[in-house]
């Protein structure tokens, strides 16, 4: 039995230019982070041919191609591994919805379960680059390129997209004090729906074209939030998230709704000093900037809300449990 634990992400600046539409174009970059909730891939050997995949349903198929679950069996198509396993995903969040990477996390951990279950590790950069086939080739979702490499790196990362479909993965040199207080001064709230982020995403990159001038400064946004960050100037990062939503909304119609922006002012009512829905938007989680001193207050404002407490992971998707028989 192999067990791999990924990462999901918060995306805090640079979304939207990791679409290839826009960054074969003019290159892009994302700052991210990965958080300590995660998704878990388990494959075991099974004692008949057969292939059974548990998720939010079971499926018993007889063959790869049966297998309805898209992302396990194209995984399972690009590892070569055609009979006899039982395969199954797990997530501390909803598996679908929520803005934080769950799709990119379940394909990376995927792969890395399939294959150490082949006794044949492979490279963080290799697991990316074949979810990001998986993802955005063989099935032709409407997604950027971040969400596949944060789950396979880990930690804080600055990623470049370059041009020629290179993804460069950064760490950017910031002080231990800076590092810890955007963690602790960084809050998520669940807004209590989940949403389809492919519409959105559709839209999102059906509108590039109209809306280069909008990614242009998210991308400028991504590059001074890693200035900023490395001057120790950490509240500064509350207003370029603000600043960010603010641009984010441009990019679809269904980014926001009334109820959201209802509970995002609230909340810097409170104290927060900025913030953004994470992922394509919709719902899924508030995230929020706000300095600790006003922690308290904001909770109050926003106790309908969950929130999800979270820390920055520093390990991409790694193998947690190898029983071989």
């Amino acid at each position: 039995m192999i067990i791999t634990q990924t990462p999901l992400r918060v995306s805090l600046f640079g979304g939207g230019t990791d679409f290839p539409e826009f960054y074969r174009r003019e290159g892009g970059c994302v700052l991210s982070m990965a958080i300590d909730k995660y998704v878990f891939a388990i494959i075991k050997a099974r004692f008949d041919a057969l292939i059974r995949v548990g998720y939010t349903r079971t499926e018993i198929a007889e063959s790869v191609d049966q297998v309805q679950h898209d992302l396990v069996r194209e995984a399972l198509r690009l590892t070569g591994i055609s009979k006899g396993v039982e395969i199954a995903t797990m997530a501390d969040v909803p598996a679908q919805g929520t803005g934080l990477g769950s799709s990119g996390a379940v394909t990376v951990g995927l792969l890395n379960a399939m294959y150490a279950y082949l006794n044949n590790v492979r490279p963080a950069a290799e697991l990316a680059a074949q979810a990001c086939t998986i993802e955005l080739e063989r099935l032709g979702r409407p997604v950027g390129r971040q969400d596949q490499y944060i789950a396979a790196f880990g930690g804080l990362r600055f990623l470049r997209f370059h041009p020629d479909d290179q993804v460069e993965v950064l760490s950017p040199t910031i002080p231990e004090k800076t590092r810890r207080n955007l963690e602790e001064n960084l809050l998520l709230f669940y807004t209590g729906k989940t949403r389809d982020a492919g519409s959105i995403l559709a839209e999102q990159r059906e509108n590039i074209p109209r809306r280069l001038a909008e990614l242009r400064e998210i991308k400028a946004l991504a590059e001074e939030a890693v200035r900023l960050l490395q001057a120790g100037q950490v509240h500064e990062i509350g207003r370029l998230l603000h600043v960010g939503w603010e641009l984010k909304k441009r990019l679809a119609s269904a980014v926001s709704n009334g109820e959201i922006e209802g509970m995002y002012q609230t909340a810097l009512r409170a104290g927060a000093l900025g913030g953004k829905l994470c992922g394509a938007g919709g719902g899924g989680f508030l995230l929020l900037y706000c300095p600790r001193e006003r922690q308290e207050e904001l909770r109050r404002a926003l106790a309908d809300y969950r929130e999800l407490p979270f820390r920055l992971e520093n390990d991409g998707s790694k193998v947690v449990l190898n029983i071989r028989r």
